[in-house]
């Protein structure tokens, strides 16, 4: 089986996320170079999240452009773009094009279960029906500047005003997901096995 490096920020539970992919949680550029296949599960603020990630910021870009699997969960989708409102003028990785931005007229956080609806065939979705539930926290969201990249989207509705935005994304060997599929149940494991299995 390959080797999984779930990359520790010192922040959050990764004890589930661990115990779903199997792997090794840490936050040793080496270990994570020699690793086969990376997460990035992420929770908490944008800007200070990136700057606990930068002494691993080359190390992980290294990864994604020798085409290893990677995967980013919740915040860790979200630092995978050029920035966000909620930490002004610190940078992303800047592996995709686009914005995060906070929920706008609805009630944040986005908190419990709601639905994927697929975009494109996304590997991570092998054998999830198309509206499958799975469990969400965030205040933000990205807008990809790339429409090619969005793998599935979600409708939040809430105080009368409804918000489709961007809940998984991929391309080549990047994919990520707002959700925490840790904690969705079988269908977040199923994700995770998908993952597991590139």
């Amino acid at each position: 089986m390959s080797l999984i490096a779930v990359v520790d920020l010192g922040i959050g539970n990764l004890a589930n996320v661990r115990k779903a992919l199997g792997g090794v949680v840490t936050s040793d550029p080496y270990e994570i170079e020699k690793a086969e296949k990376l997460v990035l599960p992420g929770v908490g603020n944008f800007g200070a999240v990136m700057e606990r990630l930068e002494p691993l910021r080359g190390v992980i870009l290294d990864a994604i452009n020798e085409g290893k699997p990677f995967l980013g969960i919740c915040l860790g989708l979200q630092l995978l773009f050029e920035g966000s409102e909620e930490s002004p003028g610190r940078p992303g990785l800047g592996v995709f094009r686009g914005n995060v931005v906070r929920f706008q007229g609805v009630r944040t956080p986005h908190i419990g279960w709601n639905q994927l609806w697929k975009r494109k065939d996304c590997p991570l979705f092998e054998g999830i029906k198309d509206g499958a539930y799975f469990y969400f926290v965030h205040s933000y969201y990205a807008e990809p500047g790339e429409e090619e990249i969005i793998a599935g989207v979600t409708d939040y509705e809430s105080k009368g005003r409804k918000v489709v935005f961007t809940s998984a994304v991929c391309r080549e060997n990047v994919y990520a997901v707002q959700f925490h599929p840790e904690k969705s149940g079988r269908n977040g494991l199923t994700v995770m096995r998908n993952f597991r299995g590139l």
